[in-house]
């Protein structure tokens, strides 16, 4: 196996932006009012972006097209449709048409699911690529235990196909077939998002069963005994930490769903319902040119978005974005490619885009969300990679980037300025980059001044309505939530082992509690977090935030 080697300053650095995080953490936690993520560490070294902040990108306008929600997770339009759906986190999936959003819901299912709580929810959907012949649509969302359920674990992770009445205009009654029921052992690491490839078949990532360092219950043993075994690096035993890749449109033995013949472990040892493996939170993903992109939430100390090919291993627990990881002691070194006798010797994937938590003293993000490559009307962001951060800083201060796509090493990007907007931040925790029939990209926000609400991307002075003027939720109450979510293979763009190497390591409870230990004299940095984070609303857990945020010494 090849290896990736850390450097002394890397350590060091790592050592000193641990206690400038749990200082950090400590002050928010003080001021906690609504709902704060649970934040995820901050680090260190510059990678695509050396030099310092982000650099400043083009200036784009939100026009707010509708809100009344409370946490829009997800965003979808069927083919040929230009009526655009949004998921909301408490069970309601909504139709926003030119008026705004309409009052009653295209769907509830609030009824089938667990009480929300951590990264649990309604958390995508997707249309079936016939749908206005056929109705179908999928949702997956966090339910209860089944008897299937191991007592030890969080929930049950339900993929579910339903069907629309005749005309379209709403769900159809008890129309629900069950795909999938994946034990969850804890409430995190949910990922959620959904997507039809241009094969026609359905893409459905799982993250790696959540707490923290994928270890712990739920956790099982892998090729990598240096991190005590994870789900990332497991393709035999479950489903989690992969990416899968199913066919709805047939079966395969007594399966509710096909297998296609081409994905990678179809005759060989693993599950074969696997596209790609690796992943810790793949949050949000999304179909651009025929490639899948994947944002995958980091943990203490870097973000990363991949592009994914079939059979592609994305790293996740050996390492963190292209920087070694470590559930122990500290390493100087970590493997870039699997052993010859663990599917002979297959390389661990680079990302096309990383960024740390932190830079120069300055925050960056600290829960990726994936988008898509733009091709609608703002001709500044023509071909780039629009995607974004849940919050700088784990206040409701999301951010959009938009990355030139490059044919090698990791993509440098800029942070696009919001027009109208306090010192051109965006004033809202980000959720979600959805992608409308036409190609044009929306910003979905929850909390701050933008409360939770869908916001379309549009050139400065064409906006209808502003940042600044959007509905906040119905009942008042605005809530962050966390940030975690297409392709035939396509080809990769980068190679794997690039840049430096680094450690960072914790724990984490069943229910997100974060703890940090600082290391003494080797520069060792220890923390948790999932970098993702617990959701809190101002009804009864703001506590539980400050807890969540301050951590323990």
């Amino acid at each position: 196996m090849t290896r990736t080697t850390a450097t002394a300053a890397d350590t060091a650095e790592q050592d000193r932006s641990e206690v400038t995080r749990r200082r950090l953490l400590r002050t928010t936690a003080a001021g906690a009012v609504a709902g704060v993520v649970g934040y995820g560490g901050a680090t260190t070294s510059a990678t695509a972006q050396d030099g310092g902040p982000v650099p400043a990108g083009p200036t784009v306008a939100l026009e707010s097209v509708a809100g009344g929600f409370e946490m829009p997770t997800d965003f979808a339009t069927p083919s040929g449709d230009d009526r655009r759906f949004v998921v909301d986190r408490p069970g309601q999936i909504y139709v926003v048409g030119a008026d705004g959003r309409r009052e009653e819901p295209f769907l509830d299912v609030s009824d089938l699911m667990t009480p929300v709580e951590g990264e649990q929810g309604l958390l995508g959907l997707a249309f079936h690529p016939d749908f206005e012949t056929n109705g179908r649509f999928y949702l997956r969302y966090s339910a209860p235990a089944t008897d299937a359920t191991p007592d030890s674990h969080s929930h049950t992770a339900v993929l579910a196909e339903f069907r629309a009445n005749d005309d379209r205009t709403a769900a159809r009654p008890g129309s629900e077939r069950r795909l999938l029921e994946v034990p969850e052992p804890q409430s995190n690491h949910n990922a959620g998002a959904l997507a039809f490839g241009p094969d026609g078949f359905l893409y459905v990532p799982f993250g790696d069963g959540g707490a923290a360092n994928d270890i712990g219950t739920g956790h099982v043993d892998d090729w990598y005994d240096a991190n005590d075994g994870g789900n990332g690096q497991d393709v035999t035993e479950n489903f989690l930490g992969s990416l899968l890749r199913i066919d709805v449109d047939s079966r395969t033995g007594d399966k509710p769903y096909g297998i296609p013949d081409d994905n990678p472990l179809v005759g060989e040892e693993g599950l074969d319902e696997q596209f790609a493996w690796g992943f810790r939170n793949p949050w949000r993903m999304g179909f651009s040119d025929g490639a899948l992109y994947v944002g995958d939430v980091g943990q203490n100390r870097y973000e990363e978005v991949d592009r994914v090919v079939k059979g592609g291993n994305y790293g996740w627990n050996v390492k963190e974005g292209t920087h070694c990881f470590s559930t122990g002691e500290e390493t100087t070194e970590c493997p870039d490619t699997t052993p010859q006798n663990v599917r002979g010797g297959e390389p661990l994937r680079d990302p096309v885009i990383e960024y740390p938590h932190t830079r120069d003293g300055e925050t960056i993000g600290i829960s990726v969300i994936g988008g898509y490559v733009y091709d609608g009307a703002i001709d500044a962001l023509g071909g780039q990679y629009v995607f974004g951060d849940y919050s700088q800083d784990g206040s409701p201060k999301g951010s959009l980037f938009a990355a030139t796509p490059s044919d090698e090493g990791l993509w440098e990007f800029t942070k696009l300025e919001i027009a109208g907007a306090d010192d051109g931040e965006l004033g809202g925790y980000l959720l979600d980059v959805g992608r409308d029939d036409a190609g044009e990209l929306y910003a979905l926000t929850a909390g701050g001044d933008l409360g939770g609400a869908v916001h379309k991307l549009v050139s400065p002075g064409e906006s209808r309505g502003t940042a600044a003027n959007a509905t906040g939720s119905a009942n008042g109450t605005d809530a962050g939530t966390n940030a975690t979510a297409e392709t035939t293979a396509g080809t990769e763009a980068n190679g794997s082992g690039a840049g430096g190497a680094d450690t960072a390591t914790g724990t984490d409870g069943a229910n997100g509690t974060a703890a940090g230990e600082e290391g003494a004299e080797n520069g060792t940095s220890t923390g948790s977090g999932p970098g993702f984070g617990a959701v809190a609303v101002l009804s009864g857990l703001a506590s539980v935030v400050a807890y969540l945020l301050a951590g323990e010494e």
